[in-house]
């Protein structure tokens, strides 16, 4: 079976936060066919969170938590994902502010 690359579920994520009134930017493009997408979300600009697309306990694909469990500061948000970008050229970092994120994110990239 065919599946989406990454640079698609991207663009559709983007594209549906957008329209539904949110904010949503690329902050790192990935690889464009399998790159790990990282989601860093927020609530009206409050409440940063990252989330990972993964494999779930059960060996279905999900939203991971990522990133550290308390956020002090947006310098802590950007020495975050820049870390894990240097680490890994292939991963997307896509930042939404939506109420919601969690749930648009899982609907858009096939998730749950």
């Amino acid at each position: 079976m065919a599946r989406l690359t990454s640079a698609v579920l991207v663009s559709a994520l983007v594209r549906r936060v957008n329209q539904e009134g949110g904010s949503a930017m690329i902050l790192a493009r990935g690889d464009e066919t399998a790159g790990a997408i990282l989601l860093l979300t927020y609530e009206r600009g409050a409440n940063p969170r990252f989330l990972e697309r993964g494999i779930g306990p059960e060996g279905s694909p999900a939203l991971l938590p990522a990133g550290p469990a308390q956020i002090a500061d947006e310098g802590e948000v950007t020495a975050y994902w820049q870390r894990r970008r240097s680490r890994d050229s292939d991963l997307w970092v896509v930042e939404l502010d939506i109420a919601g994120a969690e749930r648009f994110a899982a609907e858009t990239i096939g998730i749950g």
